[in-house]
């Protein structure tokens, strides 16, 4: 799956009063690896910064004078984005600053929904850490995500932080994913099996205790992923139940 983490700056915080993007980041997942690719622009966004947000951002409106209007960019931005799941941090917020933005170009560019799907991190967050904070700074700070570098936001460096924080949100998946690639058969005969004979008695290979102990730390990482038993602990248990009655 191909996935952009997006973050995006403005000028404030409401669309609804004409606020504009002032930057856009994206940066770029395969397979949940970072590619390397990633996009940015800055904006000219035709109007003054809240001075609440350049001090957040630390940009200003004379950095911003000659910076390109989004029309000038709007094309490589789609073009960057198109057909990926955009992960994003309160994703309403810049999805409806995206929206308004391609909505002043007219009808012809449609909506973001159009051409994406849509994962927010912040939803994901509060349901996985309810009652707690839940911001990018405070994600970074609970899952062990170096954001020493964020003295300011900046939608590159939040991009790039976001990303490090999903994954590590969604490392539980990875484990899971116990795929086996099949052979391609031209002949519908080749998939009907042989039978099987056994010409000796099976050597059984058992676990060695260290096998055993990674074994254990990775089903408590899967635990602590679900937030609570994991399938495979679940599996276990009844497994484990009728091998002590037995003995």
């Amino acid at each position: 799956m191909r996935q952009v983490v997006l973050d995006t700056e403005t000028t404030g915080l409401e669309v609804r009063q004409g606020h504009r993007l002032v930057e856009i980041a994206c940066v770029e997942m395969l397979g949940r690896r970072l590619t390397g690719r990633h996009w940015q622009t800055y904006l000219n966004p035709q109007r003054a910064m809240d001075e609440g947000a350049s001090q957040v951002t630390g940009i200003r409106d004379d950095f911003l004078v000659d910076k390109p209007l989004f029309a000038d960019k709007v094309d490589d931005f789609l073009a960057f984005i198109d057909g990926a799941e955009l992960i994003i941090h309160n994703a309403s917020f810049d999805v409806g600053f995206l929206n308004a933005e391609l909505a002043r170009l007219g009808d012809s560019f449609g909506s973001i929904g159009d051409r994406c799907s849509v994962l927010d991190t912040l939803a994901m967050a509060r349901e996985r850490y309810p009652g707690q904070r839940n911001s990018l700074d405070a994600l970074c700070k609970r899952l062990g995500v170096d954001n020493s570098r964020r003295d300011l936001h900046g939608g590159l460096i939040d991009a790039q932080l976001l990303a490090d924080v999903y994954l590590a949100m969604t490392s539980g998946q990875v484990a899971m994913d116990l795929a086996f690639e099949q052979p391609q058969e031209s002949s519908t005969a080749a998939m009907v099996a042989a039978p099987l004979v056994l010409r000796g008695r099976p050597r059984v290979l058992r676990a060695s205790a260290e096998e055993v102990a990674m074994h254990e730390h990775r089903l408590d990482a899967l635990d602590k992923s679900a937030g609570g038993a994991s399938v495979w602990r679940k599996l276990e248990a009844p497994a484990a139940l009728a091998e002590a009655g037995s003995a």
